[in-house]
């Protein structure tokens, strides 16, 4: 029998008409259900959390910090039946489900330490003769109404990414999680409904596209932090108005693997950063490239530990690798390998797909012209490709793609990782792993396509506040 999930909207749970089945991706089969907000319902969102604004923008450091880490300590109490029901909506294998909401936690944790020390500065005006005997205060406070739109992959912490920020810095929130796996993020409703926060302060709403459009035209809306493609987040900006923007949009993240490396080091990692969840991870490692003298030995080791991996229902505690969210996205990466393979690509293994598990897949061979070398493949798709010569080379195979997220660098040069911390166009560096490594209080997001401005909890609340001066 399918279980019901009440949608939230501004501290309360409701049903509306239209039912939104979640299918669990493993047996396709609908294991649950809740419901798709309306623009009246969106509305009533937007108007109660102007109402409470005033009250939210007042609400002492103590108070929030109490709220978050309530939250947190909740994430953790409840971990096990979250990432159980976090793995049958999107089929993320147990073992990373209960690291995403160990992450949440966490995520929560720092956004309750942040609150206490929200930004406030002074600085000197005697730098010209009329500021003589002048000093500069300055405050932030709350820009207002935040909208968040967050994806199906990490339906739980890229979701918590802009709610825990949103909380700390005093904003409202409205956010809209993936149709597919919404969830994780009503599940955490409940613990934020047991809260001292106003109501109105947040709300999750699933809904359709023609009904979040009103999240980015609104103008009472002040600033959209949307996670997804290039296409739709471009597209967002440029109808979004006056508002202040967040975007992350993906990539498809290089490894650069030096000369002196010693594979059997670093295998494990590479494994993990090519097919975690199938792949479908914003910074995925999906490009290797590796120094010539160490290719042969770094593709059959890479394709002796992957056909070691363990596939199969996602609860269980020993699978490594399940399906893809769905059927559609697996046979549209299982075209873009044909396609590279009819182009010249060469199939190291994997390659089959069976409804939507698509086999962990390598090719060597690849150019710019192949989809699965230069777009965000996301799936369980890698290539792998050589350079001759020096660290140079390396940086500008990288850097030759519209994406610019994150990029893990093999190196134990000083020098050679000071060339990459100058030259290679990505949003962070990840010495001596993969470009899938992210902690959840540091700068995050890219550059070129995959987006604009930052996430990583204190730089999401810099821009959840405005400055504001007092010059005496």
């Amino acid at each position: 029998m399918s279980t019901e999930y009440k949608i939230f909207c501004a501290g309360e749970f409701i049903s509306t008409a239209n039912k939104l089945a979640v299918i669990n991706p493993y047996d396709n089969k609908e294991f649950a259900h809740t419901y798709l907000a309306d623009e009246n319902i969106l509305i009533s969102a937007i108007e109660k959390a102007l109402q409470v604004q005033k009250e939210l923008k007042d609400l002492p450091s103590f108070k929030k910090f109490e709220i978050l880490r309530y939250i947190s300590e909740q994430l953790k109490s409840k971990r096990e039946e979250l990432a159980e029901l976090l793995c049958l909506e999107s089929a993320k294998p147990i073992k990373y489900a209960l690291a995403e909401i160990d992450r949440s936690a966490q995520t929560f944790l720092i956004a309750a330490e942040e609150s206490k020390r929200l930004p406030k500065e002074y600085i000197s005006l005697d730098w010209t003769p009329n500021g003589v005997n002048k000093e500069g205060i300055i405050n932030y406070f709350p820009v207002g109404l935040v909208a968040g739109i967050a994806p199906f992959n990490f339906p739980m912490n890229l979701a918590v990414h802009k709610i825990a920020p949103a909380i700390a810095s005093g904003c409202p929130i409205i956010l809209k999680p993936a149709s597919k796996t919404p969830l994780s993020t009503l599940a955490l409703a409940k613990i934020i409904a047991e809260t001292d926060l106003p109501k109105g302060s947040v709300s999750i709403l699933p809904c359709n596209r023609i009904v979040a459009e009103l999240l980015v035209r609104d103008e009472r809306i002040k600033l959209l932090s949307f996670t997804g493609s290039p296409e739709i987040g471009w597209k967002m900006k440029a109808n979004a108005g006056k508002k202040k923007i967040v975007l992350e949009l993906g990539g498809n993240a290089g490894v650069i693997v030096t000369e002196k490396t010693n594979i059997s080091r670093i295998i494990k990692k590479c494994l993990a950063g090519a097919f975690a969840y199938s792949g479908q991870i914003c910074i995925h490692a999906q490009r290797f490239v590796v120094h010539t003298t160490l290719f042969d030995e770094f593709v059959e080791a890479l394709k002796k530990e992957t056909q070691t991996l363990s596939s199969g229902n996602p609860l269980d505690a020993t699978t490594d690798f399940s399906v893809m969210i769905d059927e559609e996205n697996a046979k549209r990466a299982e075209q873009w390998i044909n396609e590279a393979i009819e182009s010249g690509a060469k199939l190291v293994c994997g390659g089959k797909r069976k409804g939507n598990y698509l086999e962990p897949t390598i090719l060597t061979n690849c150019n710019t012209n192949m989809k699965v070398y230069a777009e965000e493949v996301f799936a369980p798709i890698i290539t792998i490709e050589k350079y001759q010569n020096n660290i140079e080379e390396a940086v500008n195979i990288i850097n030759n793609t519209r994406f610019g997220l994150q990029c893990g660098v093999f190196t134990d040069s000083i020098e050679e990782l000071n060339y990459c911390m100058q030259h290679l166009e990505v949003g962070g560096i990840i010495h001596n792993d993969v470009p899938t490594l992210r902690f959840d209080q540091m700068p995050y997001g890219g550059i070129k396509d995959s987006g604009l401005g930052r996430e990583g909890v204190r730089y999401a609340i810099m821009d959840m506040m405005e400055a504001k001066v007092l010059v005496k």
